[in-house]
């Protein structure tokens, strides 16, 4: 078993190589002692120590370098503290590689029960049990250490769009202040990483105050938070394109909790490296397919009596081995099989995008490269038999 990360045990310090560009869009390379991370990159959520129907090596399989674990959920159920004497959340899960995990920011606003905001932090009573606990930014800090996570993220007060300035700019101040304290708590630690949080709703004036903000307290890396939270994608691409150019350019970027292809595409365009989302496993669990022709409904009647693949081209072995009159049986039954495969096709199409376009990036092609995506779009799924 794995022991927990310390400075004794640590084989590498957190690096970040830029290895070309095209436009915004960036090729690089995040170096950790427990492997190396691709960008642009996308992370499935293993929300409570798992990714929802697949095994470890499965989700190796579609091309991750690096998972998501949730703060919030880990430390209602099991523990923190139970996760560490365990081994860690990597040991916990059987996951060798890279851990990324959230400050559980976010779930207490959206999810936790009879909230209270302070200067200090937030107090609520878990969405489970009722229970109380309270999340600091140094708190969130131990906790995300005792799962011995690779990426730590600072805590922040992510709120919904639309919101008044006020409120964003309330909102930004705050985190940012909890960001000095999370790097004080963080302390040295140079074999892990501590990212910071960019807030400042759809306002480009008051993201460019946060990124100077953060820039001037000094991370690893930057998150971009306080997106996908209502507001339409083109308001959020808008507030990218402003942003990005603010950030540091020897420093990954991660925009949170985004999304679905045509974000991730957008996102890498705007100079965006790490993405993370549940929505793929939660497609596949709705009867989703996400291929090179866009999304497909397997609920669909027209698939019932339809013996061909879902995609013969796909490099994907389960893309080419089931019909879709078998996908839509496994759908319609609720078998858990059928959510089982849709979400190993969605995580390694998702990968596939993101492998695509570093290839693209590197040839200096990818302009090119998101056009022929949007149209294998656009042309969408196979005629109807």
């Amino acid at each position: 078993m794995t022991p927990p990360m310390t400075a004794d045990t640590a084989k590498t310090d957190f690096a970040f190589t830029l290895n070309a560009t095209d436009g915004m869009a960036r090729n690089g390379r995040i170096d950790t002692w427990r492997g190396e991370i691709n960008t642009p990159a996308f992370m499935p959520v293993g929300t409570v120590g798992t990714v929802k129907g697949m095994y470890p090596e499965q989700v190796r399989d579609t091309g991750a370098d690096i998972l998501l674990g949730n703060t919030y959920h880990l430390m209602l159920r099991p523990g923190a503290e139970r996760v560490a004497k365990l081994g860690g959340l990597h040991d916990f899960m059987d996951w060798q590689r890279p851990i990324l995990t959230d400050s559980g920011g976010f779930q207490v606003m959206s999810l936790a029960q009879l909230r209270k905001l302070t200067e200090r932090g937030v107090t609520f009573r878990s969405h489970i049990d009722g229970s109380k606990h309270e999340l600091t930014p140094e708190r969130s800090i131990e906790i995300q250490t005792l799962l011995d996570s690779d990426i730590i993220m600072q805590l922040d007060e992510c709120i919904p769009l639309p919101s008044t300035r006020d409120e964003m700019t309330r909102a930004m101040q705050l985190s940012l202040r909890w960001a000095e304290r999370s790097k004080a708590a963080f302390g040295n630690q140079p074999a892990r990483a501590l990212f910071g949080i960019v807030q400042g709703g759809d306002d480009s004036e008051l993201r460019a105050q946060s990124a100077a903000g953060l820039t001037s307290i000094g991370f690893s890396g930057y998150s971009i938070g306080g997106l996908a939270v209502g507001e339409p994608q083109e308001v959020m691409f808008r507030v990218l394109a402003d942003l990005t150019p603010a950030l540091p350019e020897d420093k990954p970027r991660y925009l949170m909790g985004v999304g679905k292809p045509d974000d991730i595409l957008g996102g890498i365009e705007r100079g965006v490296d790490m993405f993370d989302c549940v929505h793929p496993t939660r497609a596949g669990r709705h009867g989703h397919a996400y291929t090179r022709m866009g999304v497909i409904n397997l609920k669909n009647a027209r698939h019932k009596d339809d013996p061909r693949p879902l995609d013969e081209t796909s490099p994907n072995p389960n893309c080419r081995r089931f019909s879709r009159a078998y996908l839509h049986h496994l759908i319609r039954t609720e078998e858990m099989l059928g959510a089982m495969v849709l979400s190993q096709i969605n995580l390694h199409y998702y990968q596939q995008l993101c492998i695509g376009a570093r290839a693209a990036i590197a040839a200096g092609t990818f302009a090119d490269y998101a056009a022929q995506t949007r149209a294998d779009w656009a042309a969408g799924d196979l005629p109807t038999l």
